[in-house]
């Protein structure tokens, strides 16, 4: 995987003029962030080796390179999902490529569902902890030693320093994570058990990033915006459309966290 990540940041090199300090993830619909930066240079994910093109609607397929709060940002306008068929390495290849470029942080964002009764839609939640339930992981098979070490540590996931800083500006709730491998959304029987797991929030992404992150030492936090309530915890039923919707309504509300995250590092 090496040889690819430095082919990916060589090509990478050649556009930018100043190297990114924080990789930033955005999750389902949340791409129009990238409209807020300041000198702005934008690559199609096609044009950079071994990048394939995202599927879903609301992932542009687009890095986004440029300055927020006078730092120097990678933006992620698009991820990649297992269930779309990538490889657990394919997902989680735009972290490595971060941090060869010299990133030294990650922000990870997603739409998620609230198993946590007392979460309402348009919530951001800063997820403290994540729990693998896509029965894949993006480290399994030989360890390249260069990108980091053969056993990574997970007992913390987001950076305790960059919480307090965060903490001191803006005023959230914390939660449990879990990542299912998807596409279909889960049944009232898994989420009731998802609960009794200790999670808050569902969703079908973050996983792979969030350990990738950990893999190769960057300081890590994670957002999940409220989409809907869960299978089971409403009546309702459960459409992409609905958290598409969603997150263009809290979009002001995620810039102004993504922005304070940015400053506070």
């Amino acid at each position: 995987m090496m040889k690819k990540i430095e082919e990916a940041s060589s090509y990478i090199r050649e556009k930018i003029e100043i190297p990114p300090d924080i990789l930033i993830i955005l999750g389902s619909g949340f791409s129009s962030f990238v409209d807020s930066m300041s000198d702005p240079i934008t690559i199609d994910y096609k044009e950079i080796p071994h990048f394939p093109q995202p599927t879903v609607e609301g992932h542009r397929g687009k890095l986004v390179f440029g300055k927020i709060k006078d730092r120097s940002v990678m933006v992620m306008a698009g991820r990649y999902h297992l269930y779309e068929g990538h490889e657990p390495q394919t997902v989680v290849f735009p972290v490595y490529v971060s941090k060869q470029l010299g990133a030294r942080g990650a922000i990870i964002t997603n739409a998620a569902g609230a198993i946590n009764p007392t979460y309402k839609p348009g919530e951001v939640i800063l997820v403290r902890d994540v729990i693998n339930f896509m029965f894949r992981n993006p480290l399994r098979g030989p360890n390249d030693e260069r990108i980091g070490p053969r056993f990574p540590d997970m007992s913390s996931i987001a950076d305790p320093e960059w919480v307090k800083k965060l903490k001191g500006k803006i005023d959230f709730k914390e939660g449990v994570y879990i990542g299912v491998l998807g596409p279909s959304y889960e049944t009232p029987a898994e989420i009731k058990a998802f609960k009794k797991f200790g999670a808050d929030l569902v969703g079908m992404s973050t996983v792979p990033e969030v350990i990738a992150a950990k893999h190769c030492g960057l300081k890590l936090i994670v957002f999940s915006c409220v989409t809907n309530m869960a299978a089971g915890i409403t009546h309702g039923r459960l459409s992409h459309e609905e958290v598409v919707r969603t997150t263009k309504m809290v979009q002001g509300k995620i810039e102004k966290i993504l922005k304070t995250a940015v400053e506070v590092f």
